[in-house]
């Protein structure tokens, strides 16, 4: 080793010792008699010292010629400091330096090598093998070490294997765009990579493998933004003969044991909660429950408290519905109108926002006077169970629209009101989704999740009678309004599966062209099996307390879906293309 000890460990007991460290020169403080250097590697920072009469000469110029990230060795002794640094772990010591070695001398960074640094998001991707040198980012990838750590150990105790699937798959025509290889012995056929090991962790169940886990990079071709990136990683699992309480039960225990270990925190029993009551309560599949402000219906299925006053906007809705804001009934109309003029931006598309105003001496007043009574009015107090002091915040219009047009405004409400701490973190799981969806568009019922996943037992008779009513034995995984994981149980007979393919639009020889493999292996003994997968890039930003996966990523691409530091991706040789059998436009090159 060309070090002795690392920046980070050396403390007081070490006084006296001779050392020899190596790494990045952070800065240098040259005050004419003394010089001070910090030296960083990965593991801290260590003051080193020179003095003009204590140091030799040539180690001294040495020393005020070196600039910001020059590899050099220093060898010393370790003494006391006199002024001690509290903010960094080895604050009590420095080196008196005896010799010192430049290793490779360094160009000045593009950008400050800090934790507040200068550089903008465009230079530091250009420049990442310089932005993960500092300590913010390097101690996301460090969070993600420990993510994976912690949960390999916690599946290894229960017999789980860890099994490599391929990489190199078959395209399928179901879900988000594929990623597709050219492949040169097999000219005009491609091989695709894999949007999950779906198929094959299947495969390994009815292979009897019976507990499977990998923590597994996949790929989806399809528009980015902060949670998403073309390459991303899953802890992807599967078990036979379980049921869905099994699975909630192992991966609760999964998550729990996370936040033990890595975030040093005891979370409670994970409530659930169905698909239904969901978007009922909160308008979103991914409610966040750090908060209240569940949803009202003043107009709905079960009640009307609105119709027949004369306003067309609520005797035409379908749904009307709001939250109480708690503490906002003092909001000015000027307040209120800007949260009006935020519902009616084109990303929400709300026409309007109805208030109601709980004083807190018991009088309301409301934007509706005109058309509704104070005994009106008290009806919907009472109804949202109001107390002096809250705000009512209305919208109408068709049910689904409505309540998806509310939730943004009780996220916003709860970001504004200061419910959405970070560092509280309120788990729960989601079950019973709808097991198809109908694309009007293409005019055809498409798979929730994926085709693989079984209808709850007691609605399999309804895929003769009513598909929109059939519920999947499925369940997501939501952390603070993220949906950090998802599975279900799986289709295990061919019968029940070449159905499934049926309803979504796959003729029997389309079906078996895709997925024969799957079905016939199911007529050997395929075990009742279900599985999850959780975004492992998603679970580290969340511990980290980060809205966007890229820090916690080592070499990401940006929202483009490049990697700007190797300038990919990049168009390739004539001679490659040719090889490969594909033909590209003058226009594409271009």
């Amino acid at each position: 080793m060309l070090r002795s000890h690392t920046c980070g460990e050396l403390s007081l007991e070490h006084v006296n010792q001779n050392v020899v460290l190596c790494g990045w020169v952070q800065r240098v403080r040259d005050k004419g008699g003394m010089v001070w250097l910090d030296l960083r590697d990965r593991y801290g920072i260590t003051q080193l010292l020179f003095e003009e009469g204590k140091t030799k000469t040539s180690v001294l110029e040495a020393a005020r010629s070196l600039g910001r990230e020059f590899v050099i060795s220093a060898s010393g002794e370790v003494i006391e400091r006199l002024s001690k640094n509290d903010k960094i772990a080895t604050g009590a010591i420095e080196i008196r330096v005896s010799e010192l070695n430049i290793l490779n001398p360094a160009k000045l960074p593009p950008f400050l090598i800090e934790d507040e640094t200068d550089g903008g998001d465009d230079i530091r991707m250009k420049y990442r093998y310089l932005d993960l040198r500092r300590n913010t980012v390097r101690k996301n990838l460090q969070l993600r070490h420990q993510v994976a750590r912690h949960t390999r150990t916690y599946l290894d105790e229960l017999d789980f294997i860890e099994v490599e699937t391929p990489v190199l798959i078959k395209s399928t025509p179901e879900g988000a765009r594929d990623f597709v290889v050219p492949s040169r012995m097999n000219p005009g056929e491609f091989y695709a990579l894999p949007q999950s090991p779906q198929t094959f962790k299947q495969l390994l169940m009815v292979a009897g493998f019976d507990r499977y886990y990998q923590i597994v990079k996949c790929f989806r071709d399809e528009d980015l933004r902060a949670d998403r990136q073309p390459e991303f990683t899953q802890i992807d699992c599967e078990m036979s003969f379980v049921t869905q309480e099994d699975i909630l039960n192992t991966f609760e225990g999964l998550i729990r044991n996370l936040f033990k270990n890595v975030k040093g925190l005891d979370i409670p029993e994970v409530p659930r909660m169905t698909y239904a009551d969901a978007m009922r309560l909160y308008g979103s599949d991914k409610p966040d429950i750090r908060f209240g402000m569940q949803f009202v219906e003043l107009k709905g299925e079960d009640s009307d408290l609105v119709s027949g006053k004369g306003f067309s906007i609520f005797d035409d809705a379908e749904l009307v519905v709001g939250i109480a804001a708690s503490g906002c009934a003092s909001y000015t109309r000027k307040q209120v109108d800007e949260l009006t003029d935020w519902m009616k931006r084109p990303q929400i598309g709300a026409k309007g926002l109805i208030y109601v105003r709980y004083n807190t001496d018991g009088s309301i007043k409301s934007s509706v006077d005109k058309f509704y009574s104070e005994e009106d009015l008290r009806q919907w107090v009472e109804k949202f169970n109001a107390q002096p002091g809250d705000l009512l915040l209305l919208v109408s219009g068709p049910a689904d629209k409505a309540r998806k047009q509310l939730n943004e405004l009780r996220l916003e409400m709860g970001s504004r009101l200061g419910l959405r701490n970070p560092d509280d973190y309120r788990a729960l799981w989601v079950l019973d989704f709808p097991l198809l969806e109908y694309g009007e568009e293409e005019n055809r019922w498409f798979a929730m999740h994926h085709p693989f996943t079984s209808p709850k037992p007691e609605d399999i008779a309804l895929l003769e009678t009513d598909l929109g009513k059939v519920r999947a034995n499925a369940y997501d995984m939501v952390i603070n309004g993220v949906e950090v994981g998802g599975g279900s149980v799986r289709i295990f007979e061919r019968e029940l599966q070449q159905k499934m393919f049926g309803i979504l639009g796959f003729s029997p020889e389309e079906a078996q062209a895709q997925f024969g493999f799957l079905m016939n292996a199911f007529e050997f003994g395929a075990p009742p099996h279900a599985g999850i997968a959780f975004g492992f890039d998603r679970l580290c930003s969340l511990f980290g307390g980060a809205d966007s996966i890229r820090d916690f990523i080592a070499f990401p691409k940006n929202n483009s879906g490049r990697d700007v530091m190797i300038d990919s991706p990049s168009t390739i040789a004539d001679a490659q293309l040719k090889e490969l059998a594909i033909s590209v436009s003058s226009d594409a090159k271009q």
